[in-house]
């Protein structure tokens, strides 16, 4: 299948999972009626990622140990994870300060005059998972089978690390049989990926579906104005990031964006960045980019680059100043800026993790938390722009970290319009 014709596919899912969706919010006789029928969508989007989720252990792991134990040199993976960790503190700073000047600008919560809420008012967000103890000690795992099984991505990175080490500086022909044997096993993860996407817009069609059916398409509407300075800002971002790309990679800029429609438009259905965290493996390997440089930096990008993500959090504290008259000066907006920056790392594994790094913020400056209260209806949506933006970091991270380590190999571009993974070396060359 053409990745055109599959984008096509996954947008006409979108667009009939609204109508269907609206459909439904009509004919319902109740606001519970119109829950329940929504449950029926979700079970094709909890499927469909969960497909996706039992892929991503395997293939995170395969991958970084692979890819260090090829690299063998702990000096050069030192290097890599400095370039790439200074690329993305670098993103972060310019994501939080572009959220901060829109919200300035546009004011999407004045007038809004919300009066303050009860001290009571829960939001269910858990943010005692924020803080730096337990932060630190959920690094590191306690058994590799458990953070395999949750999927806790930042903790399988660690033990990857040390297992490809490990195997790069053993050099007896057992560590050279298991590192092909890992090498195999990201092709056929690469396989495994090619035949759950083909779910991809059963996927997407339950998720928009579901929102409808319950919010209506009147959601879209009643925060028009603060949707659309959300957007406005990720799009100011996206010619950030495609620019600074640009300075790096030139022309192929453009290959590149080409090649990242496809899970781009994955991600912004599903709200879901591990839904497209396959795709982008793939097609940074059509992009020629180094499976030892995508390995290590892009799941490192997933626990430490969430640009839209970053913008979002400063984008809805200031939201939240507005609505509820409580303004603040520029050094209290400064201040929260680096605290969001530090508490908003390796929390990609938080449910609803903006919002939950927003909560655990706000009390900091005298803000209620309850405030999320009245972004959480159309948070969804929101989160499927700022989830886009996150697949975009990272892509333009890991292949400007790649052209940096000379780790980007010529391709032929036939291939790029092919959802197949690429052919081996041997047989692009007869290409």
């Amino acid at each position: 299948m053409k990745a055109n014709k599959s984008s096509m596919i996954i947008l006409i899912a979108l667009i009939l999972g609204i109508v269907v969706g609206y459909a439904c919010n009509q004919s319902a006789a109740t606001p519970e009626a119109a829950k329940e029928i929504a449950g029926y969508f979700s079970i094709l989007t909890d499927v469909f990622l969960r497909m996706i989720k039992m892929i991503i252990a395997p293939l995170v792991f395969a991958t970084l140990a692979a890819g260090l134990a090829n690299i063998g040199d702990s000096k050069t993976v030192g290097r890599i994870g400095a370039r790439a960790l200074g690329w993305f503190l670098c993103a972060s700073l310019v994501s939080l300060t572009l959220g901060l000047i829109f919200a300035n600008l546009l004011e999407p919560g004045k007038n809004l005059n919300m009066p303050l809420p009860d001290v009571g008012t829960a939001t269910n967000l858990k943010t005692g998972a924020l803080n730096l103890k337990d932060f630190i000690t959920q690094v590191f795992p306690k058994s590799i089978f458990e953070a395999m099984a949750g999927n806790a991505v930042l903790q399988i990175l660690v033990f990857a690390v040390f297992f490809g080490l490990a195997l790069g500086n053993m050099h007896n022909q057992v560590a050279m049989s298991l590192v092909k044997t890992l090498e195999e096993v990201v092709h056929v993860m690469l396989k495994v990926t090619d035949y759950v996407m083909r779910f991809a817009p059963m996927g997407v069609f339950g998720a928009v579906a579901s929102v409808v059916t319950v919010q209506g398409v009147g959601i879209l509407t009643v925060f028009g104005k603060l949707m659309g300075s959300l957007y406005l800002s990720l799009f100011a971002l996206w010619a950030i990031l495609i620019f600074a790309g640009y300075m790096v990679l030139g022309k192929d800029i453009g290959r590149l964006l080409k090649l990242i429609r496809n899970p781009m438009l994955i991600g912004f259905s599903t709200a879901s960045s591990e839904s497209a965290y396959p795709k982008v493996m793939e097609q940074l390997e059509k992009f020629g980019v180094s499976n030892r440089i995508t390995g290590f930096v892009l799941p490192l990008g997933y626990s430490f680059n969430l640009d839209g993500s970053m913008l979002y959090t400063g984008f809805a504290a200031l939201f939240v100043s507005q609505a509820y008259n409580i303004p603040l000066t520029l050094g209290e907006q400064i201040t929260m800026l680096l605290v969001l920056m530090v508490s908003s790392k390796g929390i990609a594994g938080v449910p609803r993790a903006s919002l939950v790094v927003v909560a655990a913020v706000l009390p900091m400056f005298h803000l209620p938390e309850a405030g999320l209260l009245l972004i959480m209806g159309v948070d969804h949506f929101m989160d499927m722009g700022r989830t886009a933006t996150n697949v975009l970091g990272n892509t333009v991270a890991t292949a400007v970290v790649a052209k940096w380590e000379n780790a980007i190999e010529p391709v032929n571009a036939a291939y790029d319009d092919q959802d197949e993974a690429l052919p081996e070396p041997e047989e692009r060359a007869k290409a």
